[in-house]
């Protein structure tokens, strides 16, 4: 008996590593995998976890939520009837949290939607008991609520790890790698990431940048200098000393630009930080100059507003309120600095929000004490600050740039213009969700035309009506990958990009990459074979609104 003890304890002793191995590689095997911890990868997380499904959201940093918890608080949703299922419970949630009165701390309910938007917050926009106005802190707390609920996993501080990446066979994902050294084993993974890193690593076709007009027959895509939208530079000289040619130009814009109209290229439209302001002196943090502070960065600006001293501030950046006196605050742009960040490594992407940082900072502490500013711009300016109860372990500044733009992947359907505008649209099949929100593509770039004038460039705007957004624009093309699901950085052209890529559609689409993914799994399919009346009847039997202006189909 004392042998046999002896024995087992060697035995225990040598293999006692790849015992703790075994234990953590089957804790590290889900049903779903959903990289990327956006508003979209939390609601797929959730429904799928509803759907009795075990699955693990990796999230690269303490946070869920993406940009709908890190500043973008005023929610891009022109028609709240169009948004259905999860995305809708969500809202419904934020609207009933902000029914109580004790969450509100500096002003009621009443006072902010009279201030905010001139009226009483009743009446038809109460009829679905939704809000997409709140605070980023409210709306993570929400989500995280959510999959506690739910009883999704939550992995926080995790990345793939860009060098081992993914491991396949054949054309399915197998398991992927994390830089902490685990390993994810899943029957499905869905990439809700906004960069697309999952998927370019497992091999699926992308883009990054405008495609050509000549691409899928469009009007609005590649080079575009648009001549009657957007505002006018031409009359603002371009150099660091004006009309001096040999100072060189100003940073960030390019002379001689080697294409035409309509001409592809790699650029992306610009990022920035949705930054929360507020101009409550208990709760407010002055802006502080940056260390990198560069004033050439805001010269075109400056000139701008000496040029046109009757703008005001919010002509300049957009304040939009939020509820306890903070603000979503847009517009803080930095042409022509994002146009390498989807395919970055961390590394270089870490640098890339860092200049971005330093540029809304700076462009923030300019706007208040730059005595070159008009004096009732400054003095505006002067009443706002950060919040000091939002985004506390980061400095009070958002944890999430906003990345408008990065990897599309190129899948078997893509979603272009005629799908989106009004004019000749061509409706899609196997519809799963619907967008309603014009295109809207930032400003590109900075660029000197033929004749030597300043132009911003890339900017479209247009508005649409309600459209149906394709299953298979969510799905690889089936030879490349049959396991992976994509509602973030999905299948769309550069033009239709710009309307798709709103976080309530993004959430929708989640959901129904979950719902989808769930039945891939109990039919063990691949997800381009999955029945699409089946997954039709389940997103409509869920709330999901799939055909515009009805909750079923024709």
């Amino acid at each position: 008996m004392r042998k046999i003890t002896v024995l087992m304890l060697v035995w225990v002793t040598i293999c006692g590593s790849n015992m703790q191995v075994f234990a953590s590689s089957k804790e590290n095997v889900f049903d779903i995998c959903v990289y990327g911890e956006t508003a979209s990868g939390v609601i797929a997380a959730v429904q799928a976890a509803r759907m009795g499904k075990s699955v693990v959201l990796i999230s690269k940093n303490k946070h869920v939520g993406g940009l709908a918890t890190s500043g973008l608080t005023a929610t891009d949703m022109n028609r709240n009837d169009m948004v259905g299922g999860l995305a809708r419970e969500f809202y419904q949630r934020v609207y009933d949290y902000y029914l109580n009165p004790a969450v509100w701390r500096n002003e009621n309910r009443e006072v902010f939607f009279e201030r905010a938007f001139k009226r009483t917050y009743r009446g038809k926009n109460d009829e679905r008991r939704m809000q997409w106005v709140y605070e980023s802190k409210v709306a993570e707390q929400i989500m995280l609520d959510m999959l506690e609920e739910a009883g999704a996993k939550l992995w926080t501080n995790e990345r793939l790890d860009l060098d081992k990446g993914v491991q396949k066979s054949g054309r399915e994902i197998k398991q992927i790698f994390l830089e902490s050294g685990k390993t994810i084993r899943a029957k499905v993974f869905i990439d809700a990431s906004y960069e697309g890193d999952l998927l370019a690593k497992a091999g699926v076709s992308y883009t990054v940048g405008r495609e050509s007009n000549d691409t899928y027959d469009e009007t609005y895509n590649g080079y575009h200098v648009n001549f009657t939208n957007g505002t006018d530079l031409t009359a603002i000289d371009p150099y660091v000393v004006p009309g001096d040619k040999s100072s060189g130009l100003l940073p960030y814009i390019d002379a001689n630009v080697p294409i035409k109209q309509g001409q592809a290229d790699k650029r992306v439209q610009a990022y920035c930080y949705r930054v929360t302001l507020t101009d409550d002196p208990t709760n407010r943090v002055k802006v502080q100059k940056p260390k990198n502070y560069n004033p050439l960065w805001y010269e075109v600006l400056v000139r701008r507003i000496q040029s046109n001293p009757d703008l005001t501030l919010q002509k300049i950046i957009t304040l939009t309120p939020m509820p306890n006196r903070k603000t979503d605050t847009n517009h803080l742009d930095f042409f022509g600095a994002s146009y390498d960040y989807a395919e970055a490594d961390y590394k270089q992407r870490k640098e890339i929000e860092q200049l971005h940082r330093d540029y809304a900072l700076g462009m923030l502490w300019l706007l208040e004490h730059d005595p070159r500013i008009p004096q009732h711009i400054r003095y505006e300016m002067k009443d706002w600050g950060l919040a000091k109860d939002e985004f506390e372990e980061t400095g009070n500044f958002p944890h999430h740039m906003y990345v408008r733009e990065a990897r599309r992947m190129i899948g078997e359907y893509v979603m272009v213009e005629k799908n989106v505008t009004k004019k000749n649209r061509v409706g899609v099949s196997h519809p799963i969700g619907v967008g309603s929100y014009p295109l809207d593509c930032h400003y590109v770039s900075k660029v000197l035309d033929e004749n030597g004038k300043l132009r911003y460039e890339g900017t479209i705007f247009e508005p649409v009506t309600p459209y149906s957004i394709s299953y298979y624009s969510l799905t690889p093309k089936r030879e490349e990958c049959t396991n992976l699901l994509v509602p973030v950085c999905l299948s769309a052209s550069h033009v239709a990009i710009s309307s798709l890529r709103m976080e309530p559609v993004y959430m929708v689409l989640g959901q129904s990459a979950a719902v989808a993914a769930s039945m891939a799994i109990d039919a063990r399919q691949s997800v381009q074979d999955i029945s699409y009346e089946l997954l039709e009847q389940k997103l409509l039997d869920l709330d999901q609104i799939i055909i515009p202006g009805n909750t079923k189909p024709h």
